[in-house]
């Protein structure tokens, strides 16, 4: 959900993650063969569960571990904060680890690999929440369906959701003004958004950037896609899910979920996501956006901080990255994502999947439900780097040192657009992603590029998903 703009290292990580995810397939069948964590002293015993290494400052990881110890002595717990730079980079380097035996009971995973974790490896909750039913009933009641829906295959859970974010977009306050623009409305739209970046770009010299996007799957071309009612495939709900819903939400909340959605049948060619394309290829042509290779979120915070850049999508987590970097809390703001056809907006979620391969189930579990409780997350995010599953920990005390002012937008995305959904993820994630960025930088690298770059995106996925992930 963090991930920078990948480099052409980093898409061979993708086509890494792809060949380890296929692999997947025999292995996992395989596990009574004599492996790496058979050799003495490599196995301490230890409930071992596998972070991305940016997710949390060691302080909080401290405190996860030392929490959940004094809670079940008998317990001893070891956290693996694995160095990735992004989730394709973490997921290829812990399926590295599955394939050589030194499996973790516990993975982090985030909205992008949840299906391939989910068919593969992973092991369903659903008979330890119904056993527990009692005690989870609050968490439930603290979080929005919809992240609950994105953890779920098939119709059973596999994740409990810890953070999100969605997609929004975050505006600096010292370029508004130079344009001498207000903030704009919170139902702005797509119009209203390419009206003010021409503002922008009046205002400014020319080592400005009125939009700043990066080519990725969280945060690219997607946010635009939902906003013109549409998707990169074909998207519906599996059957299922009824024992989960009918126990932990109301009637209303409850109406229209299933048990976790389904993509399946590429839609490249669709008109509404050729016309989405040609806005974004608008926008590059003005000067107006950069263009995706361009677009590397590596200093993004500093451009942003510093007055360079006026508008960009991004997450609850920004929050807390640009207090970091300085930024003062009336320095920027945030707002919906601008509307067209749809005001439904995107995210992606995170939580613990548990391994089939852990013979330390039951206590993964129990390190499961720790993990959620909302004293735990509040130690877990007190530097306001993501968006809490827990709707209850958006207070303004949380934002009052890092804002935004707006900062209840972070969770009223899902409160106020209840159709708002997961990113793309079916269990081909790996090959879809790389399919994506590929031609989404052919399709907006020239003039009248788009049409011919979304047929051959069409081939290109229609191949990715007959492969069995």
């Amino acid at each position: 959900m963090t991930d920078v703009h990948p480099s052409r290292r980093a898409l061979l990580r993708y086509g890494a993650y792809g060949t380890g995810a296929a692999a997947l397939a025999g292995t996992a069948a395989s596990w009574d063969r004599l492996t790496g964590a058979d050799i003495p002293g490599r196995d301490d015993g230890s409930l071992v569960v596998a972070t991305l290494g940016s997710a949390f400052d060691p302080a909080a990881v401290r405190a996860l571990r030392d929490g959940f110890r004094a809670l079940h002595p008998g317990i001893d717990v070891r956290i693996n904060a694995v160095q990735a730079v992004d989730w394709p980079d973490f997921f290829a380097k812990v399926l590295t680890q599955i394939a050589a035996g030194t499996a973790p009971d516990l993975v982090y995973v985030a909205t992008e690999g949840v299906q391939l974790f989910a068919k593969r490896l992973g092991v369903p909750l659903d008979g330890w929440v119904r056993r527990d039913a009692a005690e989870l009933r609050e968490y439930f009641a603290d979080v929005h369906p919809s992240l609950v829906e994105s953890m779920m295959y098939e119709g059973s859970l596999y994740q409990l959701p810890v953070e999100f974010n969605a997609a929004d977009m975050y505006l600096n306050r010292q370029v508004l003004r130079r344009a001498g623009a207000e903030l704009p409305p919170a139902d702005w739209t797509r119009d209203d958004f390419t009206a003010l970046l021409r503002r922008m770009k009046r205002s400014s010299g020319a080592h400005f950037t009125p939009y700043f996007w990066t080519n990725r799957l969280w945060g690219g071309v997607v946010p635009w896609l939902f906003a013109n009612g549409t998707n990169l495939l074909a998207e519906s709900r599996a059957p299922g899910g009824d024992w989960l819903w009918n126990t932990f939400y109301p009637a209303a909340e409850r109406a229209g979920r299933g048990g976790g959605f389904r993509w399946t049948t590429p839609q490249a060619t669709d008109a509404l996501v050729e016309e989405a394309y040609d806005y974004l290829a608008s926008l590059v042509a003005e000067g107006l956006c950069t263009r995706p290779e361009g677009g590397n979120g590596s200093n993004l915070v500093g451009v942003f901080s510093t007055g360079r850049v006026g508008v960009t999508p991004a997450g609850g987590f920004w929050a807390g990255g640009l207090h970091l970097a300085g930024m003062r809390p009336d320095a920027y703001d945030v707002r919906y994502f601008p509307r067209r056809l749809s005001r439904r907006h995107q995210f992606g979620a995170a939580g613990y999947a548990l391994l089939r391969t852990s013979r330390k189930q039951d206590a993964a579990w129990e390190f499961i439900k720790y993990a959620v409780r909302r004293d735990t997350l509040t130690r877990l995010f007190r530097a306001n780097q993501t968006t809490p599953a827990r709707r209850s920990m958006l207070t303004s005390a949380r934002y009052a040192a890092t804002g935004p002012a707006h900062w209840r937008i972070f969770y009223d995305t899902l409160d106020k657009f209840p159709d708002t959904g997961p990113v793309p993820a079916p269990p081909q994630v790996a090959e879809v992603t790389q399919v994506l960025l590929k031609h989404t930088g052919t399709a907006l690298a020239a003039p009248r590029a788009v049409g011919p770059a979304l047929r051959r995106m069409q081939g290109d996925l229609e191949k990715a998903m007959e492969r069995d992930a």
